[in-house]
């Protein structure tokens, strides 16, 4: 399954600058999910992250991971149509390469345990073939509160 940026805004509730998944091209619930980042010059925090050696922040390349583990969880607990929350619980990170503007930011999410309303998922992140960042990530869902 593959997803375009409409669909993760349906998914997720993140929204520009924050959301860091541009598309899903790989998805198989319970199995793994592949995701993409463009970097861009554009993007705000480069304006002043390093203005003279623009890197993205490893916070961000984290972040990025978690969203892409939340897609992958949505379609492996067979959450469709529901508003959801997401808490992070524990996040363990290994940075291995800096990520700079230009590079596009290849996310892998696999699973190490999900269980009905949580998850510990692994996550990679490669630029090319190279690996610049790997997290153990733990969360929680709710279900979202729907205020009109």
């Amino acid at each position: 399954m593959k997803l375009d940026i409409r669909e993760i805004r349906e998914i997720i509730p993140h929204r520009f600058p924050f959301l860091l998944i541009d598309k899903v091209v790989e998805c198989e619930p319970n199995q793994r999910l592949v995701a993409v980042k463009n970097v861009s010059v554009n993007e705000q925090f480069f304006v002043g992250h390093f203005p003279n050696e623009k890197i993205m922040p490893g916070v961000l390349i984290v972040e990025a991971m978690a969203q892409a583990a939340c897609i992958y969880f949505y379609y492996s607990k067979n959450m469709q149509g529901k508003n959801l929350v997401y808490y992070l619980a524990k996040v363990t990170a290994k940075f291995h390469a800096p990520v700079v503007p230009g590079d596009q930011l290849k996310i892998e999410v696999t699973t190490l345990k999900l269980m009905p309303k949580a998850g510990f998922l692994r996550t990679q992140a490669f630029v090319e073939e190279k690996l610049v960042a790997q997290a153990q990530i733990g969360f929680s869902i709710r279900d979202a509160i729907v205020k009109n």
